[in-house]
């Protein structure tokens, strides 16, 4: 197997792992913190391999978590996509960031897919908004660190062998 495959490998394991992370089911409070997964792996591959993970794969992956999560169609698809626009066109400047300052990026993507999604929710049924809403950007700029750690050591684990 070459390399570009196996990398691809990598990035196809990752996201449906994400997916998962995504799905499962989570105890009680844990339910309303759980940040999106799948937008901050979307957004470490843009970020990391930029010729492999572009707005196509985005919106694929959103139609994706749409049809996971049973939202309306096209809501996650939108939002994937128009962040990870945004990424891969501040990439080179991002990647040079330290991980405090991608965290603050990190922090204004998840904000503006919550605002969106937020959005086209109440296009479709209108509700309050509730301060547990938030909360997933919250945790998801506080698992940034983590998640660019371990995504890091899955890219770079085969140029060490």
């Amino acid at each position: 197997m070459n390399s570009h495959s196996s990398s691809l490998g990598r990035i196809i394991f990752t996201i449906i792992m994400a997916m998962c992370l995504r799905i499962a089911p989570w105890p009680g409070f844990l339910s309303n913190i759980n940040p999106d997964w799948v937008l901050l792996v979307l957004i470490y591959w843009a970020l990391a391999v930029p010729e492999r993970v572009g707005i196509f794969h985005a919106w694929t992956v959103g139609l994706l978590t749409d049809v996971l999560t049973g939202r309306m169609f096209g809501q996650y698809a939108l939002a994937y996509s128009l962040i990870i626009y945004f990424c891969l066109m501040l990439h080179k400047r991002l990647r040079q960031f330290p991980l405090p300052q991608q965290g603050l990026f990190i922090f204004s993507c998840l904000l503006f897919s919550q605002v969106l999604l937020f959005w086209l929710k109440n296009i479709q049924h209108p509700d309050q908004l509730h301060l547990s809403f938030w909360l997933p950007v919250f945790t998801g700029t506080l698992c940034w660190p983590l998640i660019y750690t371990v995504l890091r050591r899955v890219r770079l684990s085969r140029r060490t062998k």
